[in-house]
């Protein structure tokens, strides 16, 4: 069946299944916010076609994900907002864009994903919109909560350490095994790039250092543009290792792209963080391999990797007019 047969009504009374039956059936949704804690709301918008290729009418050849991966990634990427602010998420409200056309099926298993994230990292769907595109498209708006510690990314200081919760470039090369038919499907690599996981297992970490200033942003766009935000934001420089970990399975299947991918690949939704020394050796022992000291801040205005300036970007840009999306 397709939304132009079921109508917006019956595609409404699907979707308030995976709502709290209290939350929805009023104009907005309410919710109680916990005492003494301060909100974090972010939106996130993931157009088919730039951000995934999935429904039955995408332009793009290559089929990279299900239904049920796109409602995952969609959460997942306002999520690692949240954890990139030291937040826990409290729940969401999604606006979809969808063509007449769209088998009522794809939808509702986007919500399954959707409802899986949830289950695993904690929050509910409080409602949203529904309208009518000539394109699909899925916006969701995240809300969180912080108890103590805002990591911001303007408060970077000299000295510093440079934490990377994760290894970086895998969501790059699983979407070069999904468009690439000469490589064999990878399974960690593809679940980079279909499933990403936000890094809120680092929060309790971090809360545990008991220290008060962490500066930090997450990897969505690159490493390398994280990086720059940061330092630029508290108007600082930094000193990279060239020596940064690699996954074993990046440069044995990407050797000529493994380093590229790393600083410049986007979309692996890691935290890049910045703390005082003795703290960050402290963070990386918790959460041990592949968590790593990449850098210092230093004073000036550039980023170097060893020697050589860190070019800001090298990967995705929505506006420029020689990007690719994903």
């Amino acid at each position: 069946m397709r939304l132009n047969e079921t109508g917006e009504a019956g595609l409404l009374k699907i979707l308030h299944r995976y709502c709290p039956a209290e939350v929805i059936g009023d104009d907005a949704a309410w919710f109680t916010a916990p005492i003494s804690h301060n909100l974090v709301i972010t939106t996130d918008a993931l157009v088919e076609g730039v951000h995934f290729s999935s429904s039955p009418l995408s332009p793009m050849g290559e089929k990279t994900m299900s239904a049920v991966d796109v409602g995952w990634r969609a959460v997942a990427v306002n999520y690692s907002d949240l954890a990139a602010m030291g937040a826990k998420p409290l729940g969401i409200t999604v606006a979809l864009g969808l063509p007449p056309q769209m088998p009522v099926e794809w939808v509702e298993q986007m919500y399954e994903g959707m409802a899986e994230i949830l289950q695993t990292y904690g929050g509910v769907i409080w409602g949203g919109d529904v309208v009518r595109s000539d394109m699909p498209f899925i916006s969701i708006t995240a809300v969180g909560c912080i108890d103590q510690l805002i990591i911001k990314r303007s408060t970077a200081q000299v000295g510093d350490s440079i934490v990377i919760t994760g290894y970086h470039g895998l969501s790059r090369a699983g979407l070069a095994i999904l468009t690439d038919a000469q490589y064999d499907e990878i399974t960690e690599l593809v679940s980079a790039h279909r499933r990403p996981r936000p890094r809120l297992d680092v929060l309790p970490f971090l809360q545990e250092l008991g220290i008060e200033r962490i500066a930090g942003m997450d990897s969505s766009d690159g490493l390398a543009d994280a990086l720059w935000q940061i330092c630029r934001a508290s108007g600082v420089g930094a000193v990279l290792t060239p020596a940064i970990d690699l996954h074993p399975l990046l440069t044995r299947l990407f050797p000529q792209q493994a380093q590229a991918w790393c600083w410049y690949g986007g979309e692996d939704f890691e935290l890049v963080l910045t703390l005082p020394p003795d703290a960050a050796q402290k963070l990386v022992q918790k959460l041990g391999h592949p968590a790593q000291i990449i850098g210092e801040i230093v004073a000036g205005e550039q980023v170097f990797l060893g020697e050589r300036l860190l070019r800001p970007t090298g990967g995705f840009q929505h506006f420029a007019t020689d990007s690719h999306g994903t």
